[in-house]
């Protein structure tokens, strides 16, 4: 056990180098810049020297690299181009915060809703309403974040029942912190849906084929023919022991979703981590861009590592390295 833990927080370690280098490298070499921004604003030569200066980009890209990497590793990600005196590390952490609130609100969604619907499609084999389930988490599953996040955005505007996009209204934060909780709230259900519904469709899939073939073991059988009733077998007895593999993937679901949710942060205009490296990768802001593309490799690794832990604890096979 102690060996898988150490080897899974080994390659966590080294997915977040390289995720965070890349996003280093890639957005230096690529094209334009902030100080292209102030030439195109008609900024004279010193003063774009001098920010050029000021921020290290006058030197070798190594050499930058070199720099920020010794940085990063005391955990200082540098100062952000697009917000200037603001540091990466707050912004990435007020951005996170945002993002940790969606996800989870989404992921207690999912799981209220795909968790019960499996159980009742996976405990029949055939019916209208399995059928039903099926298709709707099939149709789920296959239609794109970015269009369900366009329709339920079209059907707000239309209807006018829930916000088109933001986290607050403009003056929310001036009534009082409870106005603001409920203002949030407001605003709230609109990604959360466009997060949970592939969610729910994922786990309503797994949570029904794991509890079909556990209403298939002998045991199960068994436990029928001694007269026990169907609701209870189903729910009591069939639910206890289909659910460990549906939750061994809970781990990696949880870093998935506080990595940052890109598009539809972006469409609801929800002010999450992925909205923040969206609008660093267009600002051209290499720093910025590293701080999130970090703290969402180390979410994704974190939950990573978790789900194989509960899956170690869950099957001892997986503790002793014996194929599953």
């Amino acid at each position: 056990m102690v060996r898988l833990v150490a080897r899974r927080a080994a390659f966590g370690v080294l997915l977040v180098f390289v995720v965070s280098s890349g996003a280093v490298l890639l957005t230096r070499v690529a094209p334009g810049s902030v100080v292209a921004d102030l030439v195109a604003a008609g900024a004279s030569k010193e003063e774009i020297q001098r920010e050029r200066h000021r921020y290290g980009l006058d030197r070798p890209i190594l050499e930058q690299y070199g720099s920020w990497l010794s940085h990063a590793a005391r955990m200082d990600f540098g100062e952000s181009l697009m917000f200037p005196g603001h540091r990466v590390g707050a912004l990435v952490r007020e951005r996170a915060a945002n993002t940790a609130l969606l996800a989870l609100v989404a992921l207690a969604v999912a799981t209220l809703v795909g968790i019960p619907l499996g159980v009742v499609s996976g405990s029949r084999h055939s019916g209208l309403v399995a059928a039903a389930i099926r298709a709707a988490a099939l149709f789920c599953l296959s239609v794109p974040p970015l269009l369900t996040s366009l329709v339920l955005v079209f059907v707000a505007a239309r209807t006018g029942w829930l916000p088109i996009g933001g986290m607050t209204s403009i003056d929310a934060t001036s009534a009082g912190w409870l106005p603001w909780l409920r203002d949030v709230a407001w605003h709230l259900p609109l990604p959360a849906i466009a997060l949970a519904l592939p969610l729910a469709a994922v786990l309503e899939r797994l949570q029904s084929q794991s509890i079909g073939e556990t209403l298939g073991e002998p045991y199960m059988l068994a436990t029928r023919a001694r007269g026990v009733g169907r609701g209870r077998l189903v729910w009591r007895d069939g639910f206890k022991a289909s659910v460990g593999p549906v939750a061994s993937i809970y781990g990696l679901m949880i870093g998935s979703l506080l990595s940052g949710s890109f598009v539809v942060e972006i469409v609801t205009s929800w002010p999450g981590l992925g909205r923040l490296m969206f609008d660093a990768l267009r600002a051209h802001d290499p720093y910025l861009v590293a701080g999130c593309a970090t703290l969402g490799s180390v979410f994704l690794a974190a939950g990573t590592l978790i789900s194989d832990v509960t899956l170690a604890v869950a099957d001892p096979r997986v503790r002793s390295g014996e194929p599953t």
